[in-house]
């Protein structure tokens, strides 16, 4: 699979948010301004490619070894929640500043099916550690354009004449719908 299509096809056609629908719940509740929805993608980005190359090495290198393929999803959950805890534990030795700026993100990732769906996906697709690598990079990437987007969108929403039924979550879904439909439109490209 060349490095174009791998990419258009992750951010674009199969967003993980819009058309997979993985990772939901920090897309409606962490996306009312841009900079938050900016900090919490780059924070799944970051622990999405750490995760995937430690669930591609732990997959690889015991799983299927052992023959123990069917332990696939409960290894990669407790993988993906201790590497969660050793990543915000780190960050607050190392740069505080760092770990201030996480914030509540890192926590919240823990949760965040698109990390395990990225994850699974990459060893379910047959995908080599540099494509897994990529793929997640690209899927994170596609995450942090749906977030931005969106959040985007609900910022002009305060500032509209929308009607008292439809303010907060009634709109916020209606708009999320438009915005799923809109990336719809890229299925053909790849």
């Amino acid at each position: 699979m060349d490095v174009l299509s791998l990419t258009v096809g992750a951010m674009l056609v199969n967003n993980i948010v819009l058309v997979q629908f993985l990772g939901i719940c920090p897309f409606l509740g962490v996306s009312k301004r841009v900079d938050t929805a900016f900090g919490m993608g780059a924070a799944v980005m970051f622990v999405m490619i750490l995760s995937t190359i430690a669930t591609y090495l732990i997959q690889v290198g015991v799983l299927i070894p052992f023959g123990l393929e069917y332990l696939q999803t409960i290894i990669f959950i407790l993988l993906i929640a201790g590497l969660v805890q050793v990543v915000e534990t780190v960050l607050k030795k190392i740069s505080p500043s760092l770990y201030q700026s996480l914030g509540i993100y890192l926590p919240l990732i823990t949760t965040n099916c698109a990390i395990l769906g990225v994850a699974l996906l990459v060893v379910r697709s047959g995908f080599g550690l540099v494509e897994g690598v990529l793929f997640s990079l690209f899927t994170s990437a596609g995450f942090i354009l749906a977030m931005v987007i969106f959040a985007g969108l609900r910022e002009r929403l305060e500032f509209s004449d929308v009607p008292d039924s439809m303010k907060g979550a009634p709109i916020s879904l209606v708009t999320a719908g438009l915005l799923a439909l809109a990336f719809m439109g890229f299925a053909g490209i790849v």
